[in-house]
């Protein structure tokens, strides 16, 4: 039995790297994941969440364009959540004036700062994401966030497919159980992305 690295050795990981013009993802940084005893709990965001404030600012200072998400639903009905909340009712929390929904404090977006709203886990599915980073000339999508394995990976799959180079700051995304966090780090790294640690992604908008 050879390990997974081995495995995928000289067929995937390749590096794609950064490109000229970034835009920082800030993907769904809200209280229901970091408040103990909350339905959505995510250990592992706690820490993403502390660990993002310093690529924030560092993004801020290069002056790249810093892009929020957040989730939003219809309350009563969520029929706007389709199939999707009734897989994962657990997401029902996500209406406006809900305290879980609120973004977590040690992030917010300033009032310049662009907020899409989804209802899936992609950042790019259903919103103006996309034009809205072609039209900024960006070809390159830094992300931060929660959870790994479902908004991180849906939208670096999607960034990849929409053409721009995907970076994932390791210490930067969190999840709530550290199987599926490694496993899906491995996956974005191997085939839509490249999983970076934070230090060369300070590094690398600290020379831009």
């Amino acid at each position: 039995m050879t390990t997974a690295q081995d495995n995928y050795q000289g067929v995937w990981g390749n590096r794609i790297g950064f490109g000229q013009r970034p835009a920082l993802l800030m993907i769904d940084f809200m209280q229901g994941y970091t408040t103990e005893g909350a339905p959505l709990f995510a250990p592992g965001v706690v820490s993403a969440v502390r660990e993002s404030v310093q690529l924030l600012a560092a993004a801020r200072q290069a002056g790249i364009p810093v892009i929020h998400t957040n989730i939003r639903y219809h309350p009563g009905h969520f029929a706007d959540g389709g199939m999707w909340v009734r897989k994962a009712p657990v997401m029902k929390d996500m209406v406006e004036g809900n305290p879980l929904a609120a973004f977590c404090g040690e992030v917010l977006p300033l009032a310049e700062e662009v907020v899409l709203s989804k209802q899936y886990a992609s950042s790019f599915f259903g919103t103006s994401l996309a034009p809205m980073l072609q039209s900024l000339g960006v070809d390159t999508i830094i992300l931060a966030g929660c959870s790994t394995s479902g908004c991180i990976r849906a939208t670096a799959v999607d960034g990849v497919q929409h053409g721009f180079r995907t970076i994932v700051v390791r210490e930067c995304v969190g999840d709530r159980h550290e199987a599926p966090h490694e496993a899906n780090l491995f996956d974005i790294d191997s085939k839509y992305g490249d999983v970076v640690l934070k230090a060369e992604a300070l590094g690398y908008l600290h020379d831009l």
